[in-house]
């Protein structure tokens, strides 16, 4: 395995060995903090201590910088990829340098994110943050498989990331309005599904997505009728 294809273990480990535990975490804090609301609202009291929320979220800050930073790395990769086969610091170096400065302000804007308190500032910088991953999203390399796109790990990931930024930037509401935590749990809801189609396509990608020395021939490949040209066995004369 040469150091190209290493590499591009990085975001699936970080989402195995990190992300996933997080959400089950993110998850079983969630759901004793509902218990403990209904229990408090129909028998006046709750055998649950009150930190379970201080900690969902808390841990729910985690997830959300996991996710996005997952989200990041797992573009970097494909993009760097593209510029060094490409070598575009030598035809478009504008382009790198709009990369670069994405990938810098996409992060400034999340970490401003976290310490804005007023609404309106809070909505800037999650438009931001998602603005960022989206254009880096349509960057050249990047596998995003278009043609099944209700079925791409890149448009699934995309997604779970907007709806964890949007889910931040709102988490000071729910404390003021019961629409607001309504709207919480239902986006949380749908992004955990989202999550686990992330498991489920990312482990298919790993598999469609070849190896830098195999390339060459398996991009020769009908990927809709699902053959490859045959290989030429026969021995020279």
């Amino acid at each position: 395995m040469d150091l190209a294809d290493f590499l591009g273990l990085v975001h699936p480990a970080i989402a195995v060995i990190f992300v996933f535990p997080l959400i089950g975490n993110v998850v079983n804090f969630a759901w004793q903090t509902r218990q403990r609301r209904l229990q408090s609202l129909n028998e006046g009291k709750s055998k649950i201590p009150p930190v379970v929320g201080k900690e969902h979220k808390q841990l729910g800050d985690w997830l959300t910088s996991a996710v996005v930073g997952l989200t990041l790395v797992g573009l970097a990769y494909p993009i760097g990829k593209n510029i060094i086969k490409k070598q575009l610091w030598n035809t478009a170096n504008f382009q790198v340098i709009f990369i670069i400065l994405m990938f810098v302000v996409t992060i400034a804007s999340l970490v401003l994110l976290y310490q804005a308190k007023q609404k309106l500032w809070r909505g800037i910088f999650a438009t931001l943050t998602g603005a960022g991953l989206i254009i880096l999203g349509c960057q050249d390399g990047v596998y995003r498989l278009d043609n099944e796109w209700y079925w791409s790990h890149y448009y699934i990931g995309i997604t779970a990331a907007l709806l964890m930024i949007f889910s931040l930037a709102i988490v000071q509401d729910i404390y003021k309005s019961h629409r607001w935590r309504v709207i919480h749990t239902i986006l949380n809801c749908l992004a955990l599904l989202l999550f686990i189609g992330q498991g489920l396509t990312g482990t298919r990608d790993l598999l469609q997505i070849p190896l830098s020395w195999q390339e060459p021939y398996i991009y020769q490949c009908d990927y809709v009728n699902k053959t490859c040209p045959t290989p030429n066995t026969q021995a020279p004369k």
